[in-house]
């Protein structure tokens, strides 16, 4: 099953339009070379971070197996052994703390649309360890007030180079969101969970049995729970979550 899933990845990987996008991306970085977007020193490789920053980030090590929850020691934590998230696991690279805030908020809230380039690599990291990969990725939609607001969707950003790195599909006109929540970030989980109640709706059928659901962070879970409930209700098998970091 390795093998299949690595495959198709590597044979999408080694296209003409692959090769003119690196030879892009080559010339690019030469007119504008990689720059630190925490400290403004000379980026490592091609990413835009330095070598020091980059060693400080903060990596998520042992956590909960199932929803990524930092914890001593590697298993499941009691939430979840009471209570079985409905998506089947999560996959963090980072914990939300120190810089890595910043990155996210800057492309989140403040058009910092080169930091999606650099969350995607450090995802793409994390992610090149995994054996098996989903057919589809899906980024958490947003409102189409809040998009017009904001004029993009920061999952969305993230999310296109990490497709065409693993050569899957990404889904952007399968589900949307059909209610303009409160934001969540200002909600107890119990108040979350009731807010997203009814907040996505899909509106074709997604034809896969393995799917990935892509944040930027994970909280509670209570968005991406809500998703994995829709989408195992229309027939996905397996809902994995991929976010770039987790609260701690």
């Amino acid at each position: 099953m390795a093998s299949r899933h690595h495959d198709r990845p590597h044979k999408a990987l080694n296209g003409p339009l692959y090769a003119a996008g690196r030879w892009l991306h080559r010339q690019t970085g030469l007119l504008f070379p990689p720059c630190c977007s925490l400290c403004g020193a000379a980026g490592v490789g091609d990413w835009d971070i330095c070598a020091e920053c980059l060693a400080d980030l903060p990596r998520l090590g042992a956590c909960c197996q199932r929803c990524a929850l930092p914890l001593a020691v590697p298993g499941l934590c009691g939430a979840c052994m009471q209570r079985s998230p409905l998506f089947d696991r999560c996959i963090c690279p980072l914990l939300y703390q120190g810089p890595v805030p910043g990155l996210i908020t800057g492309l989140k809230f403040h058009n910092r649309l080169a930091h999606a380039r650099l969350l995607a690599e450090l995802m793409w990291q994390r992610l090149e360890q995994e054996v098996e990969w989903p057919e589809l990725i899906l980024p958490v939609p947003l409102h189409p007030l809040r998009l017009r607001q904001r004029g993009y969707n920061q999952a969305l950003e993230i999310a296109r180079p990490l497709a065409r790195r693993l050569g899957r599909p990404l889904s952007i006109r399968h589900c949307r969101r059909q209610r303009a929540t409160s934001a969540q970030s200002e909600l107890p989980k119990r108040q979350r969970q009731k807010n997203l109640r009814g907040a996505f709706v899909l509106d074709r059928p997604l034809g896969v049995g393995h799917l990935a659901l892509l944040d930027d962070v994970v909280t509670t879970g209570s968005t991406v729970n809500e998703l994995a409930r829709l989408l195992k209700g229309a027939g996905v098998q397996r809902v994995d979550v991929w976010a770039l970091a987790r609260t701690p």
